[in-house]
């Protein structure tokens, strides 16, 4: 039996009991974003980040996770997390649901949907904890939600002013905090970006958060996270298949979460062509490997 996640994809397995071939496959689990909140509110965290490839972080400062073992002929269900939807109007955001990989004889990789951010109610209107935590409202509340180890940072704490210029917490991002408000909205939580599919892409960046009235918002943390918005203006929202939380907003429509992603890399010469929900299928990725980009729910047949 090989050490597993010691040499990445494109690692040989060898052959369990009953002769089923086994192989390592790399991983990226990148949850559902959460909504931004409204009044004064704060913005989303980020879905969970959870990455096995090469020797690049998890979310939240979390080390590179060991890869998987595939069986042959062994179905795995990929299940990818819904970005959280916008809230009525002056609560707290939605958080995203949870995106995974599953199957008999593995243990379940989650990752978790990201915390709504802090709005108005219900009273206190507390922001929402999850894969990286929302962030706090700025008139009502100051306390940033928390975010999941090892998949993503807490949101910042609301300015808990009440005049015109009260600025929320900026969404935790799977590579950082998200700025406590000010008089301005806080900026959200920087993305974090991987190499897994052959390029570096930056995913799962916290959502910014509004300033009231008159406080400038705060922007996204990058990733396509959603930018915070004051006044009147509508929050941004965050980009599918990417984990990034909504920014914040005042009389307006707050941000929705941006839905969440799995990729899986293994060598070609173990790729069994066998999937359902149409995943994006590359071959020869470095040579040698072969990349799936799940942008929705589906299986991969070992």
């Amino acid at each position: 039996m090989p050490i597993i996640g010691s040499f990445g994809a494109g690692s040989k397995g060898g052959y369990g009991r009953g002769g089923a071939k086994k192989y390592n496959a790399d991983f990226l689990v990148i949850a559902g974003g959460g909504s931004g909140g409204r009044y004064a509110g704060g913005g989303a965290g980020a879905g969970g980040y959870r990455n096995s490839y090469s020797t690049e972080t998890s979310g939240g400062g979390g080390s590179s996770e060991t890869s998987l073992e595939f069986s042959a002929g062994t179905t795995y269900t990929i299940t990818i997390g819904g970005g959280g939807s916008l809230p009525s109007q002056g609560f707290r955001g939605n958080n995203g649901t949870d995106s995974s990989i599953s199957g008999s004889d593995i243990t379940t990789i989650s990752s978790t949907g990201g915390g709504g951010g802090g709005g108005e109610n219900p009273s206190p209107g507390t922001a929402g904890s999850g894969g990286s935590g929302g962030g706090g409202n700025g008139q009502f509340d100051t306390t940033g939600g928390s975010g999941t180890a090892n998949q993503g940072y807490a949101g910042g704490n609301g300015s808990g002013l009440t005049g015109l210029q009260s600025g929320g917490g900026g969404g935790g991002g799977a590579a950082g905090v998200g700025v406590n408000g000010s008089s301005n909205g806080g900026g959200g939580g920087n993305a974090l970006a991987s190499s897994i599919t052959g390029s570096s892409v930056s995913r799962a960046g916290g959502g910014g958060a509004s300033g009231k009235d008159q406080g400038g918002a705060g922007p996204g943390g990058g990733g396509g996270a959603g930018n915070g918005a004051s006044g009147q203006t509508a929050g941004g929202t965050g980009s599918a298949n990417t984990g990034s939380g909504g920014g914040g907003s005042h009389d307006n429509s707050s941000g929705a979460g941006g839905s969440g992603v799995v990729i899986l890399r293994m060598a070609d010469a173990d790729y069994s062509g066998t999937t359902t929900g149409s995943p994006t299928v590359t071959t020869g990725v470095g040579g040698t490997d072969t990349v799936l980009v799940f942008t929705g729910s589906g299986s991969y047949t070992a």
